[in-house]
């Protein structure tokens, strides 16, 4: 009787054992990637293995660079020994579709914050194989933003239950400490964090650069603007606790929430003038409330210099900007 239970107790651990290795060497057909792992991030490829036996068959060296960038609107651009090209990619719970060498789908088994693998099969060849890559910031990258791009909006690090560690610098007064301290949200009040990059066409004499606004959780708020003439404003001001969450109130009432995550052109018109000067800015708003988070982009923002509005999306997000836009402009910067 004892040989009997230690062998299906042996058995059941082989199971779980194997089924463990499943999952973390082919990925799992239910498993989900959440695109926000994707969207706006750089990888370099480092090697490719054969998953069976866990053989290294290739090694990315200096004579050998491949750059995979994931961009917001679904499309990659992609650097390969010097020269550039580009398509467009989808994602269905854990299968990646991208073409790469002939091979179009992958399955990804890890993606996080400092690597992604993807699975596929050749279809002339018995088993497994596995790009490998890691996350690399622009700066290390080969891709170049043009100077009208969006900066990068890093969605994943809006954490409601992050509490932050403030480190005191030890000559200040502690009447900048007490303040500052006052001025932190309490445990129990809900996070809250808004941004909001881009809008606008670049060109003309005095071109814009850099347009930003972002409210912390604590009330701050800060402005960036920078253009030819001025060079880089800032303007700082803190928000009372108060408005800020009935502002957040205001935009779930709204039905923010619930907007697509991308407004593009779905015209002609629209098309023809992306293609034209001054170039549109796309205008990205991010807002985290509680455990809800969003981040939507507008491809051509409000109207021109013609009164034409190219991109059809919800009246609100004007509304909600709007507002933002007013928070930041008054004049009581601190």
């Amino acid at each position: 009787m004892f040989r009997l239970v230690f062998g299906v107790v042996c058995l059941f651990s082989s199971l779980s054992l194997l089924a463990q290795n499943r999952n973390y060497q082919k990925g799992d057909d239910f498993f989900k990637i959440d695109e926000r792992r994707l969207i706006e991030t750089k990888w370099k490829y480092t090697y490719a293995l054969h998953l069976e036996s866990n053989t290294i068959i290739h090694r990315a060296e200096d004579t050998y660079e491949y750059f995979l960038f994931f961009r917001y609107n679904y499309t990659y651009q992609e650097y390969l020994n010097g020269k550039f090209s580009k398509g467009n990619w989808q994602l269905k719970k854990n299968e990646l579709f991208y073409s790469f060498k002939h091979i179009k789908k992958f399955t990804i088994a890890t993606a996080n914050k400092k690597v992604l693998i993807l699975e596929f099969n050749q279809p002339n060849s018995r088993g497994t194989y596995q790009y490998h890559f890691v996350k690399v910031a622009s700066e290390n990258s080969p891709f170049i933003k043009p100077p009208n791009e969006l900066p990068d909006v890093n969605v994943e690090a809006i954490n409601p239950n992050k509490v932050e560690k403030k480190w005191w610098v030890f000559n200040q007064s502690k009447k900048k400490q007490k303040k500052q301290k006052k001025a932190a949200p309490k445990k129990n009040e809900p996070y809250i964090s808004i941004e909001i990059v881009g809008g606008g066409f670049y060109g003309g004499i005095n071109p814009t650069y850099r347009d930003y606004i972002h409210i912390k959780n604590d009330g701050r708020l800060i402005k960036e603007y920078k253009n030819r003439e001025n060079g880089l404003v800032v303007t700082k001001r803190n928000i009372p606790r108060e408005e800020l969450e009935k502002f957040a109130e205001y935009v779930v009432s709204q039905d923010f929430f619930n907007m697509e995550r991308i407004y593009d052109c779905e015209t002609e018109m629209c098309q023809n003038r992306q293609k034209k000067k001054p170039a549109p800015v796309p205008l990205r708003l991010a807002v985290a409330y509680k455990d809800k988070r969003k981040v939507v982009t507008i491809n051509i923002f409000g109207k021109d210099n013609r009164n034409i509005k190219y991109v059809d999306y919800p009246p609100a997000l004007d509304k909600i900007i709007a507002a933002i836009q007013k928070m930041a402009f008054r004049m009581d910067p601190s």
